[in-house]
C-alpha cells in the first residue's frame, strides 16, 4: 500500500476505555487535528482519520483496528463558504460520515440561518454538523444513499445541473456497500 493510499484510510476501531481518548487527545501535537466519532447505532465503535490514527499510534494509545474504509468513496458536496473554510478537512468530513454510516453528505446551511431550504418537521436524525476553525458551524445532510441524494438535493437546489450531477456520481449506490467492522 503507498503512502497516499494509507493517507486515504478511515479506521473503525475499539477502544478498552474511551477516557483514554481523551487524555491521549490533549497530549498530541498542535498541528494535528485530531478527531473520532463514535459509530451511530453502536456502544464502542468508532472512526477516525489516518492523521489521527497515526498520532494515536505515536503516543502509544492501544486501540483495536475492526476495519478501513477508502476514504475516495465517501462523497462530499460543499458550497462555496463551506469549501473556502473546510477545504483542509476533508477526511475529518468524511469519517463524520461513516459515523453515521453515510456514502455522502452534502453541506445545506450555516446553523442560524432562519430559512435553510428544507423541512425538518420529519426529524433531525440525517443532519449533522461540522464547525470549521473560522468559526461558522455547517449544517450537513447524510446520505445513506445515492438515490436518496439525488431526490433530497434535486429538491433542494430546484434541480441545479452541477448538484444533480455530483449526487449521480457518488461511489457508492448504498450503505450496505460500506465496509463491515463486526
Amino acid at each position: 500500500m503507498t503512502a497516499r493510499s494509507l493517507m486515504n484510510r478511515l479506521t473503525y476501531f475499539t477502544i478498552e476505555d474511551e477516557s483514554m481518548l481523551a487524555e491521549a487527545f490533549a497530549e498530541i501535537d498542535e498541528d494535528v487535528f485530531a478527531i473520532t466519532y463514535k459509530v451511530s447505532g453502536t456502544e464502542d465503535v468508532f472512526v477516525t482519520t489516518a492523521e489521527t490514527r497515526e498520532a494515536m499510534d505515536r503516543h502509544d494509545v492501544p486501540y483495536n483496528v475492526l476495519a478501513e474504509e477508502d476514504a475516495t468513496r465517501i462523497a462530499v458536496y460543499h458550497s462555496n463558504l463551506s469549501r473556502e473554510e473546510l477545504g483542509d478537512y476533508e477526511e475529518p468530513i468524511k469519517a463524520l460520515a461513516l459515523a453515521y454510516r453515510a456514502v455522502a453528505v452534502a453541506c445545506v446551511g450555516i446553523n442560524g440561518e432562519t430559512d435553510l431550504g428544507f423541512d425538518l418537521s420529519d426529524g433531525t436524525d440525517l443532519y449533522t454538523y461540522f464547525t470549521a476553525p473560522a468559526g461558522h458551524t455547517f449544517i450537513w445532510r447524510v446520505f445513506r444513499s445515492r438515490d436518496e441524494a439525488v431526490d433530497f438535493l434535486t429538491k433542494l437546489t430546484l434541480g441545479d445541473r452541477g448538484a444533480v450531477t455530483w449526487a449521480k456520481g457518488i461511489p457508492l449506490a448504498s450503505s450496505d456497500e460500506l465496509v463491515g467492522y463486526h
